[in-house]
């Protein structure tokens, strides 16, 4: 029981100390070893009791995951977290679960398959259903060792995903063939083969990643704010007047005749804004009178919108109720304004579980209440919409508007620059968390974008980190926590459309394919052994 407890463990840590923005990925490719050794083992012993051992020494080693690397959620809320590293780690364990009877009836190569699709299909829910938290997807690990996954311009983030698997299931195989026939000839070969396997895609990486050049390519000036208001003592107690005077501070601070974009944060503007008002607006006039001596600048930041709604047949989904015969949809949204007066509006629709978003509210509304799960973000249940919106600047520039929470999501970023994103534009709030890991995982987390598509991407941050990131995933400047100024950032203009922005998470539709070949398969075989 002690070894397999230590087992639990070690799985956990190792895969918490892998984890960005301190962590060492590397350790990835072992980190699984503990845990199917443990599971091996119990599945050797054919105990009556297996399937329960498995589960809770698996719940162990992931709630340790969860805990070190997301502990940050308890900032916004206690509940929030606990919430999301319960049910992440019962979701994970559930996997293992799985994977654990499954290898009962098929040969070693085929449940080293079935366990890794059945992962990589259990990420891709994770981006798909209302219940959404990617953060932990074993691709994102890589981010600030952004040299060695230059090849995510191919696969995306489930390439890395696959790599970690490959090599855990390479490695305990050969454990499990040395402690049978001792031969040490074959941890030699182990070992050649794992560092060839972790090599090659690494030295590809960096033969991708000195080939890249912006020397020809155009380049777009943009001024990027961050205000650094504190959202728990002044954001949401402050005017938009207030904030308007900061942001055109900091924008005459910098702005240049040659500056294209000003960019300001996520629901920077957040006194509510009623929809059919805007062009009448305090957010829109501000916003306008911080670039008027500037005739080719635009300006795009956030804002929270509100549309009153009386009649029933209008009432959508995600409308919110006032009272009896008054509805009103909540948006949290970016918009652009220039001398040219064209509206440009894009309502956020990847939302933080929650506050944003009461999944599954036919279900969890009677028992749950008005309870919500606040993992960051705003107070309401926001209205979305279905297309990726492309802002254009007055040079006819092209930047995605990306909010928050959305910039985690590889396949939904790339339906902005399938619609023409030639930057990638992401404005945020990370206060929220507090100076934790959580605004640098953030940040981190874009790097991936940028490098996924190969588009530039210029963040800003209420507060955070609001940067510049060049293509190959590299931060050219950057302005840390806390910090309240502006960056004046030069960034290269791309129309290459990557092999994932065509075909996205494409590893992941593979994987639920051969997952459900290999659970039909599992029928008609019985257990052979190594």
């Amino acid at each position: 029981m002690i070894k397999k407890l230590i087992a639990s463990c070690l799985s956990g840590i190792l895969l918490a100390l892998a984890w960005p923005t301190y962590g060492f990925p590397v350790l990835l490719f072992v980190a699984f070893i503990p845990l199917l050794w443990l599971e091996y083992d119990i599945r050797q012993a054919e105990k009556k009791k297996g399937a329960l051992q498995v589960f809770l020494y698996t719940y162990l080693s992931f709630f340790i995951w969860n805990i070190i690397t997301t502990y940050w959620l308890y900032f916004s809320t206690p509940f929030g977290m606990w919430f999301a590293v319960g049910v992440n780690t019962l979701l994970m364990s559930l996997v293992f679960l799985f994977y654990h009877f499954l290898a009962k009836k098929v040969p070693f190569h085929l449940s080293a398959i079935f366990l890794t699709t059945l992962w990589i299909s259990f990420e891709s829910l994770h981006l798909q259903w209302e219940f959404s938290w990617p953060w932990l997807n074993l691709g994102n690990a890589f981010s600030e060792y952004y040299q060695w996954i230059q090849w995510y311009e191919f696969t995306g983030t489930f390439g890395g995903s696959l790599w970690v698997w490959i090599l855990n299931f390479s490695i305990f195989k050969s454990i499990l063939l040395y402690l049978k026939y001792k031969d040490t000839a074959i941890i030699k070969r182990a070992a050649l083969k794992a560092v060839l396997m972790i090599g090659i895609p690494i030295a590809f990486s960096y033969y991708l990643f000195y080939s890249l050049t912006y020397e020809d390519q155009p380049q777009l000036e943009a001024l990027i704010l961050q205000p650094n208001i504190n959202p728990y003592t002044e954001k949401y107690n402050t005017t938009d007047k207030r904030i308007g005077d900061l942001l055109t501070q900091l924008t005459q601070e910098k702005i240049t005749s040659n500056t294209d974009l000003v960019l300001a944060p996520e629901t920077v503007f957040a006194d509510g804004t009623e929809l059919a008002q805007w062009d009448y607006s305090f957010a829109k006039n501000m916003s306008l009178s911080a670039i008027k001596n500037h005739s080719q600048t635009s300006f795009l930041g956030g804002i929270s919108f509100f549309e009153k709604i009386t009649s029933q047949d209008q009432v959508q989904k995600q409308t919110n109720y006032l009272r009896e015969g008054l509805w009103y949809n909540d948006y949290n949204s970016a918009f652009m304004v220039n001398t040219n007066d064209l509206e440009q509006i894009y309502h956020k629709s990847k939302l933080v579980v929650g506050v944003e978003n009461f999944p599954y509210q036919s279900v969890l509304k009677p028992i749950l209440g008005d309870a919500m799960i606040d993992l960051g973000g705003t107070v309401a249940m926001k209205t979305t919409q279905n297309d990726r919106e492309v802002f254009s600047t007055l040079k006819n520039h092209k930047i995605a508007p990306i909010i928050c929470y959305e910039s985690v999501y590889g396949e939904y970023v790339t339906g902005y620059v399938r619609n023409g994103a030639e930057v990638l534009g992401i404005i945020t709030n990370d206060a929220w968390w507090g100076n934790t890991q959580g605004h640098q995982q953030h940040l981190s987390y874009a790097r991936l974008r940028a490098i996924e598509t190969r588009r530039s991407v210029v963040r800003s941050a209420n507060t955070g980190i609001s940067a510049a990131i060049l293509p190959n995933g590299e931060v050219s400047k950057r302005l840390d926590y806390e910090e309240q100024g502006s960056i004046l950032a030069h960034v290269p203009i791309s129309k290459k459309m990557t092999f994932y922005v065509l075909f996205g998470d494409y590893i992941a539709r593979i994987s639920l394919f051969i997952l459900i070949f290999v659970l039909l398969f599992a029928f008609t075989r019985r257990r052979n052994e190594v």
